[in-house]
């Protein structure tokens, strides 16, 4: 069984973020770039909530995982 493919909309959706394109890339241009060895789930501006959520699905390797993975490495690099 093949694994869903999630996209950043959907991730941030789940965050409780807009979701457009724009806003997501306003959100990166934003928060970028977050300091070598700063672990998404750990950066300052994520509620509780949010952090939670994001160390929880990278620590089960859930489906979301990837796109995580995807938005750390966008929100590390400049």
């Amino acid at each position: 069984m093949e694994k869903p493919f999630h996209r950043f909309s959907e991730l941030f959706a789940q965050l409780g973020l807009p979701a457009d394109v724009a806003s997501i890339r306003d959100f990166i241009e934003h928060h970028s770039p977050l300091a070598a060895g700063t672990k998404l789930e750990d950066a300052s501006f994520w509620t509780a909530a949010q952090a939670r959520l994001l160390g929880e699905l990278i620590a089960q390797d859930a489906d979301w995982a990837e796109v995580a993975d995807q938005l750390n490495a966008a929100l590390h690099r400049r």
